[in-house]
């Protein structure tokens, strides 16, 4: 193999590794309760 073809290989191989491991950004949804419930107070005992 000829030292330009080589090279050529390793930084196509380089940018391969490279792209896969890229880090996705995860998206998290956080859903907020509609309503809270109606807690026992003991006001009308």
């Amino acid at each position: 193999m000829s030292n330009s073809f080589r090279i050529i290989l390793s930084l196509c191989t380089v940018a391969v590794l490279g792209a896969c491991a890229a880090k996705t950004e995860e998206v998290v949804y956080v859903e907020e309760p509609v309503s809270v419930e109606p807690v026992y107070t003991g006001k009308y005992k």
